[in-house]
């Protein structure tokens, strides 16, 4: 099961009043630490400082916001964090590596965001 931290509400409202999903399906509720945390791995840790500073739509239906954490939009992999925005029907939430790893996402402000540690 995934785990990393779950976009609260007041700040995914705000968000979705910013940047209205493109595409019909909206995940737009976390950021991915890790895909297979086991059952007893401890919570990630708590996230003071986290920011929504890009965007990216792949134009084929893959939309992600970045997001700074404690400064830095590199995970520890090399990637991008990033929250998924909105999915075409035939795409899937893990393409949005793909589109980060191979476009170049545009600045955006979206202000700071509140984010809590979570497994799910």
């Amino acid at each position: 099961m995934p785990s990393g931290w779950k976009l609260e509400p007041d700040s995914r409202d705000r968000l979705m009043a910013l940047f209205p999903p493109r595409y019909p399906h909206t995940v737009a509720d976390h950021v991915t630490r890790t895909v297979h945390a086991g059952p007893g791995d401890p919570l990630p840790p708590a996230i003071r400082h986290a920011r929504v500073v890009g965007h990216i739509d792949d134009g084929a239906g893959v939309e992600a916001l970045v997001v700074a954490l404690e400064g830095s939009t590199r995970r520890p992999d090399g990637g991008i964090w990033h929250i998924t925005w909105s999915l075409a029907e035939d795409r899937a939430a893990r393409e949005s590596n793909v589109a980060l790893a191979m476009r170049a996402w545009k600045p955006r402000d979206g202000g700071a965001i509140v984010l809590v540690p979570a497994v799910w």
